[in-house]
């Protein structure tokens, strides 16, 4: 065989290769990013949905997942959706009201009653409506919400009324909407990131914070604070978002595969951390915790008055608070 005809050979060779092997060179790489703790079920159900869509597109989308700030702190992350550095993350509805005000609306305090009502907002045409605005705004996929779970004060004395908040140094996520809290109650609000909040606690930088109680066990805020307070200020989402960069170039077929994939994470992650809320208490007392049950409505009453004041954060429509206000 001639040095030419060799060549045709490997040639010919190289380009049947090359054909069968097109699907897994073409495998495209995604990064997920979070600031939470890989035992959290925003973690767990991330993780089995990246395995999910790989499996569904036959193995065209190989998503990892970043857990715990690897790849930034909440600003950072939302940052980098825009600039095609992470691919889709999980964000707090004040985030991303940041962009667009009128999708951090579940967000304020007391804004929702409940988990009931949480989940009325989630399944409604009104949430779907706002994360349109968002999505015209930045040409990313808003997909759900995911519950986060109640809000809870901790600190290291007894709270019971708003008026035990005044002049309180608080921690609260570096999103404007959290001041709204902090303003009905007088506290002084100090935006810190999550990943840095323990140790603003140990060191007291800051004389307490608020998150759910699945985050406060997570998290071990609990070391190094001595009560648990049962405000229930906020119930709380996460959006789960796919950059623009990726959601533009998936065909029909592999967005229904992100949607319903992505939904059924979300949906399975709601549950277990409604779920696991409702017994922490107990674990928190066990772990010899003051567990306080505030004056809730008096808490209520200070922050509704702020609903739908624009210098205290509010974005939103008179019409869309009401719609909110209105489902069932």
């Amino acid at each position: 065989m001639s040095v030419w005809t060799r060549r045709a050979v490997l040639s010919a060779a190289f380009v049947v290769a090359s054909i069968v092997a097109g699907p897994a060179s073409a495998q495209t790489k995604l990064k997920w990013a979070h600031v939470y703790e890989v035992a959290e079920p925003y973690h767990t159900q991330a993780v089995w949905a990246a395995g999910e869509i790989k499996k569904l597109t036959n193995g065209k989308y190989d998503i990892e997942v970043f857990a715990a700030s690897q790849l930034g702190n909440e600003n950072q992350i939302n940052e980098g959706l825009g600039l095609g550095t992470v691919d889709i993350i999980y964000t707090g509805t004040s985030f991303a009201g940041s962009v667009y005000k009128p999708l951090a609306i579940s967000g304020a305090p007391f804004m929702l009653r409940d988990f009931n009502h949480w989940k009325a907002y989630r399944d409604n045409k009104l949430f779907r409506e706002l994360a349109k605005g968002y999505e015209d705004k930045t040409k990313h996929k808003v997909i759900t919400l995911t519950y986060y779970g109640e809000r809870m004060v901790t600190a290291n004395k007894e709270i019971k009324k708003p008026e035990d908040m005044k002049g309180m140094k608080l921690r609260v996520p570096p999103a404007p909407l959290y001041l709204m809290l902090a303003k009905s109650v007088g506290a002084n609000a100090t935006p810190i990131a999550f990943a840095e909040v323990y140790l603003a606690l140990q060191q007291g930088t800051v004389d307490g914070q608020e998150n759910p109680l699945p985050t406060i066990m997570a998290k071990k805020f609990y070391e190094v604070q001595s009560h648990v307070m049962l405000t229930g200020h906020i119930t709380e989402s996460l959006l789960t978002i796919v950059g623009g960069h990726v959601w533009s170039k998936l065909n029909d077929a592999e967005k229904k595969i992100f949607q319903d994939t992505l939904s059924k994470a979300a949906a399975n992650a709601s549950e277990q951390i409604r779920s696991s809320e409702q017994k922490l208490a107990d674990e928190l007392r066990k772990l010899g915790k003051t567990v306080v049950q505030v004056d809730r409505e008096a808490f209520r009453k200070a922050a509704v008055p702020l609903h739908n004041d624009a210098s205290a954060g509010a974005g939103w429509t008179k019409a869309q608070y009401d719609e909110l206000q209105g489902l069932k």
